[in-house]
């Protein structure tokens, strides 16, 4: 599946404030997932396998390292959980880097909102606008991300501009 997103990802140093601001939209609560996203070696974007008690996905995507709301391409292949998909991509990309978080889930509409416990790296908000039709605006993805991120009253210093796996590459 092909999807567009327009989204940011911030620290949060206080998650549960920003967990009880959208709250007060009423969005309807997924579940709390436990993550492992495996991050294979690629020449080009970032391929991950995530593993979950809700979520599992294989995830190739594209999208500028800038501190601030971006655009992504994606391309989404969900699965039940089989050892040997993860075998075949450790055995033909090898391991970059493994990211474990615990992530509470929740949308409004077309948005999805993660309020990450990264381990080893802390708390983040992560917004994003999706558009899985292939007839959606990016303008208006970026607007609905926008309204998110002052509902959040988040700050250019508070965007993050690169991937978890990144920034545990970079400790």
């Amino acid at each position: 599946m092909h999807i567009t997103n327009f989204e940011f990802k911030a620290v949060a140093k206080d998650l549960a404030a920003f967990e009880k601001k959208l709250l007060t939209l009423n969005p309807v609560f997924i579940g709390e997932d436990n993550q492992t996203d495996t991050y294979f070696n690629v020449t080009k974007g970032r391929l991950k396998l995530r593993e979950g008690n809700i979520e599992n996905s294989l995830i190739y995507y594209e999208r500028e390292d800038v501190a601030q709301a971006k655009e992504s391409d994606i391309l989404l292949y969900k699965f039940q959980p089989q050892p040997p998909l993860k075998e075949i991509l450790v055995k033909v990309h090898g391991i970059k880097v493994i990211v474990k978080k615990k992530r509470k889930i929740y949308f409004i509409k077309n948005v999805k909102f993660h309020f990450d416990t990264v381990e080893n790296l802390g708390t983040f908000v992560e917004v994003e606008a999706i558009d899985d039709s292939g007839y959606g605006k990016v303008e208006d993805l970026k607007k609905q991300c926008m309204k998110y991120a002052d509902l959040f009253g988040i700050k250019s210093s508070d965007y993050i501009s690169v991937s978890y796996s990144d920034l545990i590459l970079q400790r």
